[in-house]
C-alpha cells in the first residue's frame, strides 16, 4: 500500500479512536475509496478486509468496534513499517 494517502491514513485513524469510544450506532470506516489494495487483502480507503466489508452490516456495536481495532492496528504498522 505504497500509494496510500498520508492524511486519509491519519484521518482514519482519528476515526478509529473515536469509534473505540462510541457506545452504539458505531460508524463505518467507509470513505468511499474502495479501492483493493495490490493483492486484494484490503481496501484502501477504509482498510478492512472484504470479509469484514461484507459483514458489517450484520455486525452488532461490539463485533463494529473490534472490526475498528483491527484497523487501528493495520494502520500502526504500516506506519511502523514505513521508511
Amino acid at each position: 500500500m505504497e500509494d496510500v494517502d498520508q492524511d486519509a491514513m491519519k484521518m482514519l485513524a482519528a476515526r478509529a479512536v473515536a469509534a473505540g469510544a462510541t457506545a452504539q450506532n458505531v460508524p463505518s470506516p467507509c470513505i468511499s475509496v474502495c479501492t483493493m489494495d495490490f493483492d486484494g487483502s484490503f481496501c484502501m480507503g477504509c482498510w478492512r478486509s472484504i470479509d469484514e466489508i461484507a459483514a458489517w452490516s450484520r455486525c452488532d456495536d461490539g463485533q463494529k468496534k473490534v472490526i475498528w481495532a483491527q484497523i487501528a492496528e493495520r494502520l500502526a504498522a504500516h506506519a511502523k513499517n514505513r521508511p
